[in-house]
């Protein structure tokens, strides 16, 4: 037997025993709560369908707790102006138990008993990963910088947040970012989330620019 019932402006289908998470319902932990509004039962080939909502049919459940989902992450910018803002999101849920489906006021019935499920097989002994290769390329390009660091800011799209993480990452002059590989480029796209900008804002030739002009002087 299952339903299909509404609630925070969403649509669910649901059996007893059903864990589902649904917008956040100002409910205790623990508590009993009923689902009014319904709009399909089926039990085997009998299903009613509500017009729009079935009468006198419930979902009871149990609010089994509340929560926040993945964050989700927003981001805005103009091309070619320097504009950029990023923004998240997590979206608050509660969890809920599906018991029953039933009129209002009834009691839900009794869950039958799962079947024994088989002693599994012992797990096999996990085998160990090597190690990390210490000369391959990493994040962590130097533990600090080779004399006076430059100023990366120079560079069209690096701003002083921008720099520090940077710092962070072992990256201090501009002979470092001038000879990114693609294999560097997309770790450091990953680590500071903002994929693209280095080869969107041409990073590695105004990179050598500067070097250049600096050795110059």
């Amino acid at each position: 037997m299952y339903a299909v019932f509404a609630t925070g402006g969403k649509q669910y289908r649901a059996e007893p025993g059903d864990r589902i998470r649904v917008e956040k319902l100002d409910a205790d932990e623990g508590a009993q709560i009923e689902l009014d509004q319904v709009m399909l039962v089926a039990d085997g080939d009998d299903v009613t369908i509500g017009e729009p909502l079935v009468s006198g049919s419930v979902v009871q459940a149990r609010v089994v707790g509340h929560g926040r989902g993945d964050k989700i992450k927003i981001v805005k910018f103009r091309r070619r102006k320097h504009s950029r803002k990023q923004m998240g999101h997590r979206q608050h849920y509660t969890e809920l138990e599906i018991v029953g489906v039933g009129a209002a006021g009834s009691k839900p019935a009794a869950k039958p008993k799962a079947e024994a499920k088989p002693k599994a097989d012992p797990k096999p002994e996990a085998t160990p990963v090597p190690a990390a290769d210490a000369d391959a390329p990493g994040l962590k390009f130097l533990d600090g910088p080779n004399g006076e660091p430059d100023d990366l800011q120079r560079i069209s799209g690096v701003g002083p947040v921008l720099e520090r993480k940077l710092n962070g990452l072992g990256i201090y002059h501009y002979s470092q970012i001038a000879a990114f590989t693609p294999e560097q480029i997309a770790q450091v796209d990953d680590e500071l989330n903002f994929k693209g900008r280095i080869e969107r804002d041409n990073w590695l030739t105004q990179a050598a620019e500067l070097e250049q002009a600096k050795t110059e002087d």
